[in-house]
């Protein structure tokens, strides 16, 4: 199963962290990865604390973990490549819609990354990455 498919038929919830320049974590929920035909993932931001750490250092990583017993899901590591800001692409990938006043108060980004590696939620990465 590829990662778009195992993503459109998984829920669970997902964790994007990052860090600034300084090395200084955060880590937000996010809903699941959008898949691009070129083979990017991306994700819709507001300008907050993770859109700015990646202005300034462009590694995240992306834990999922599958809705139900047990601990089964994905590690992502990512790289930040481009971002689109406000374009009509971001709005066709949208998967929630919010009243028009709301919608519009934060600018909205469309990220889009490089996949580093793919791991299991649990083990096989204790040699690094």
């Amino acid at each position: 199963m590829s990662l778009n498919e195992y993503f459109e038929s998984t829920r669970g919830l997902g964790i994007l962290s990052t860090s600034d320049d300084q090395g200084r974590v955060d880590a937000a929920v996010y809903s699941r990865p959008h898949f691009m035909e070129d083979g990017t993932l991306a994700f819709i931001m507001r300008d907050r604390l993770t859109h700015k750490n990646l202005e300034s250092n462009p590694h995240a990583a992306y834990l999922f973990k599958e809705n139900g017993p047990g601990y089964k899901g994905k590690r992502l590591f990512l790289t930040k490549i481009r971002e689109e800001k406000e374009t009509e692409l971001l709005y066709q990938l949208r998967r929630r819609s919010y009243p028009e006043d709301k919608e519009r108060r934060e600018t909205k980004y469309l990220v889009f990354f490089s996949l580093d590696k793919e791991l299991p939620l649990i083990g096989a990465g204790r040699q690094g990455h």
